[in-house]
């Protein structure tokens, strides 16, 4: 091995799209995950594979939180409109 030379390191996923697409379902969670995974590159660059390797576990489990909670969220709405609405179906029926 030559002096300044790096072993080459497998490529890290940042994990960008899924924290961008977690931003569109609750973006309190999605922030920290959207600034891990742009430290992801420099830190690779700078030679830091094991920072850029925890920017990016960070980065995965900001994301997975955010979407778990986002979907979660969602199908509470999705399920109170439709119990709403089947309410009210169910409560004019009756009435007539």
């Amino acid at each position: 091995m030559q002096p300044g030379h790096h072993p080459q390191q497998p490529p890290l996923n940042n994990n960008m799209t899924m924290s961008i697409v977690a931003i569109f379902l609750f973006w309190p969670l999605a922030i920290p995950a959207i600034i891990n995974a742009s430290k992801v590159n420099p830190l690779l660059q700078q030679g830091d594979y094991a920072g850029a390797q925890a920017a990016a576990t960070e980065s995965r489990k900001w994301s997975k939180w955010a979407l778990i909670v986002g979907i979660g969220w969602y199908v509470i709405v999705l399920l109170c409109c439709a119990l709403g609405g089947l309410g009210a179906i169910m409560s004019d029926n009756g009435s007539n």
